[in-house]
């Protein structure tokens, strides 16, 4: 598939100054139009053909290098590894990293309502490097795509309020920048936007849709927590399946939520942060995984995950525990998978484990729904279902924290 601009014999040799009004409009439309093609028609392009535009378009619309903020200049055929020997860096890390195949910024949490009854929250911002030609100097190149998904899990519906957007890269319209935690879609007030503040550590998530609507700020002092081997986590025996990843629990959460047309309500609450990156495919024979991230009510934090095969079997598994504020972080843990009860969807059929008891260093931590159907069609950008939902965390039938459970490749396996 070929993507082809016509300016016009006047438009096209134009020098930028000689452009008229009209052109400018009409380019500043192309601009908008590009950014907000379906990624199935971006894919159909990094399959094998390449887009194209017309000379003066690519030169107007392009910085001088052809690459928009925040790609990659490595060459097409590779994505930069995953090695255990990097060193974690911050500010630095709560960026990008264009050159590797896939990440991802992930906010879940649960907050307080006035005169309502506590609801769950999901934001993650998703950027895939594509293989599009590098040399390629048109703006419209799809290089990086980005995308993005939102949820609020709320009991007295029983089903999330969700929405989903995909964009490519570039025209401010659409990016994830280096340097510092800056992941957007979209422009104004309409934008959808995750941004960390470098002066005082703060986060801002920020989502507008007709449905809902939330303005988050959500603070810590506390240093990220290092998943796996210092940042680098392990998921399958050898090293090429692994990804860094680092997570920032225990988020203190203040702001403005809106549901349909009601007013504004300022609320407060608790989340959890995950910041992953990597360039590998999931093993061989892997369907799909659990995980889970549970804000401890003693202040300390739990994440566990398996990767499971077609018949449910764990192939690979690891897990963290730090038990309170300021205790010892245990790392390494093997945590086991029991489903205590399941929930069939009736849209994709699938049958989910809503229900788990998760065993790791010697704790049996039981994970019970908010409800049950927290299933998330995103077949519109990342092409999945999914379900990810808000839990309580119970010991020997004591709530002893609360946080997000993350089923997937339940209704099909799961590609990336």
């Amino acid at each position: 598939m070929r993507f082809h601009v016509d300016q016009g014999s006047k438009g096209r040799d134009a020098a930028p100054s000689q452009v008229s009004p009209a052109g400018a409009r009409r380019r500043r439309w192309l601009a908008r139009m590009a950014s907000q093609l379906p990624v199935w028609w971006v894919a159909a392009a990094d399959a094998g053909q390449p887009l194209s535009a017309s000379s003066a378009v690519a030169r107007e619309l392009s910085p001088a290098t052809g690459l928009q903020t925040g790609e990659c200049a490595a060459p097409d055929s590779a994505w930069a590894p995953v090695r255990p020997e990097t060193v974690l860096q911050f500010a630095q890390d709560y960026g990008a990293h264009p050159c590797h195949r896939t990440e991802w910024w992930y906010v879940t949490g649960w907050l307080q309502r006035p005169g309502a009854a506590d609801a769950g929250f999901q934001l993650t911002f998703f950027r895939s490097r594509t293989r599009h030609p590098v040399a390629n100097p048109s703006g419209f190149a799809p290089r990086q795509l980005v995308l993005a998904h939102a949820a609020l899990a709320l009991p007295e519906r029983g089903r999330l309020l969700h929405a989903e957007r995909a964009s490519r890269a570039g025209f401010g319209l659409a990016g994830a920048d280096t340097g510092d935690t800056h992941a957007w879609i979209g422009a104004g007030s309409a934008a959808w936007r995750l941004q960390r503040d470098a002066a005082d550590g703060r986060y801002r998530a920020r989502v507008q849709t007709s449905a809902f609507g939330f303005d988050l700020e959500l603070s810590t002092s506390a240093l990220p927590v290092l998943q796996g081997d210092a940042g680098f986590s392990r998921k399958g025996p050898g090293s090429g399946h692994a990804s860094h990843y680092y997570s920032r629990p225990q988020l203190k959460v203040t702001g403005q939520l809106r549901i349909g047309t009601q007013p504004d309500a300022r609320i407060s609450g608790s989340a959890w942060f995950d910041h992953e990156w990597s360039s590998a495919l999931l093993i061989e024979g892997a369907v799909g995984w659990d995980w889970c991230g549970v804000n401890l009510d003693d202040g300390g934090a739990l994440m566990a995950f398996r990767i499971r095969d077609q018949q449910g079997a764990t192939l690979w598994r690891d897990g963290l525990l730090r038990p309170g504020e300021h205790g010892s972080v245990r790392r390494g843990l093997q945590p086991t998978f029991e489903v205590l009860r399941t929930w069939r969807s009736a849209r994709s059929g699938a049958q989910w484990p809503v229900h788990m008891r998760i065993e790791l260093d010697g704790r049996r931590i039981e994970l019970q729904p908010l409800f049950d159907d927290q299933e998330l069609d995103a077949r519109g950008s990342t092409g999945t279902r999914y379900w990810e939902g808000a839990v309580t965390a119970l010991e020997g039938g004591r709530r002893i924290g609360r946080g997000y459970l993350e089923l997937t490749g339940y209704a099909g396996a799961l590609k990336l």
